[in-house]
């Protein structure tokens, strides 16, 4: 994977679009608190007439989704375009013309930030050469505490990235491009033209209300399609409310992510801060970084 370009930097007055490419919207109250958060920072936060709209699970049928997108990405007045929650539906919205159709290069490059679904839309950016952040969606930015907020604006306002700690597997260290995902996410975009390539790739996974089989079953599509072989890191964030169903046998979430990654051959960093249900460390997409495996840090 080559290294992507941060888009341009970010000041109070710049114009900010808000979509919603993916699960339709419930948390109202949330929302509005992650939006007054880029506000009172002095954006200009404009939302999405169709912020509302509603078809079954998504935030509406997948063309005035796309179009949200396409409109935002295309103004030549946003800076940035904020993603109002993850959900599930991002990827649909890839299918007409794929992300390189809706990320044209023949756009200034601007931030999109978001994670968890959203990670299809960071992948297809990073596709054209463009960084966006794995970083809080509107509806999870209120709770966030204040270094994470703080560690979002020092990247998008003047590019400064600090290492983050977890806990060292070993493995020595290797360099490589950060390539962050919510794993079910990624899995299922193994081996589609929205798969970024591996080679040289540092990952960073994290992952949400998935039993330790399912995290299981998802680590073994990685092995068998021989996903993991050109990647040189893994850093692991949060994997909550991944705890085994009551009464049933079953392996720790801890205990799957140690059989399936821990033979691997390369340096592992867990419990680092980002992911769902806690703080969610903002990681650019496509930047070169150092893991350290055995000293437990990720390096920018």
């Amino acid at each position: 994977m080559k290294s992507c370009q941060l888009p341009p930097l970010l000041k109070p007055g710049d114009l900010l679009q808000v979509i919603a490419p993916s699960g339709a919207l419930r948390e109202v109250e949330a929302f509005h608190q992650g939006v007054e958060i880029w506000r009172k920072r002095g954006y200009r936060v404009e939302i999405s007439a169709d912020i509302d709209n509603c078809w079954g699970y998504l935030a509406g049928k997948d063309g005035d989704r796309r179009c949200q997108l396409l409109n935002a990405w295309k103004d030549p007045e946003c800076r940035a375009i904020l993603c109002a929650r993850g959900g599930y539906g991002s990827a649909r919205l890839l299918e007409e013309g794929l992300g390189e159709f809706i990320f044209s290069s023949a756009f200034p490059p601007k931030w999109l930030i978001g994670f968890s679904d959203i990670t299809a839309l960071l992948w297809s950016l990073s596709a054209v050469g463009i960084s966006g952040i794995h970083a809080p969606v509107l509806t999870t930015l209120a709770k966030e505490p204040d270094w994470s907020i703080q560690r979002l604006f020092d990247i998008v306002e003047s590019h400064t990235i600090t290492s983050l700690v977890g806990v060292g597997w070993g493995g020595g260290s290797a360099s490589g491009i950060l390539l962050p995902a919510n794993l079910t996410v990624a899995t299922h975009l193994l081996g589609t033209p929205i798969q970024p390539e591996l080679d040289g790739v540092i990952l960073a996974l994290e992952d949400v209300t998935e039993a330790p089989y399912r995290i299981d079953r998802l680590l073994t599509q990685w092995r068998l399609s021989g996903a993991f072989t050109k990647v040189r890191g893994i850093a692991l964030g949060r994997f909550s409310r991944c705890e085994p169903p009551p009464n049933i046998p079953s392996l720790t979430i801890e205990e799957v992510l140690r059989d399936r990654l821990g033979n691997l051959g390369i340096p592992i960093v867990s419990d680092l801060p980002f992911g769902h249900d806690g703080a969610n460390a903002a990681l650019p997409v496509g930047i070169p970084v150092q893991l350290d495996g055995n000293e437990g840090i990720l390096s920018f």
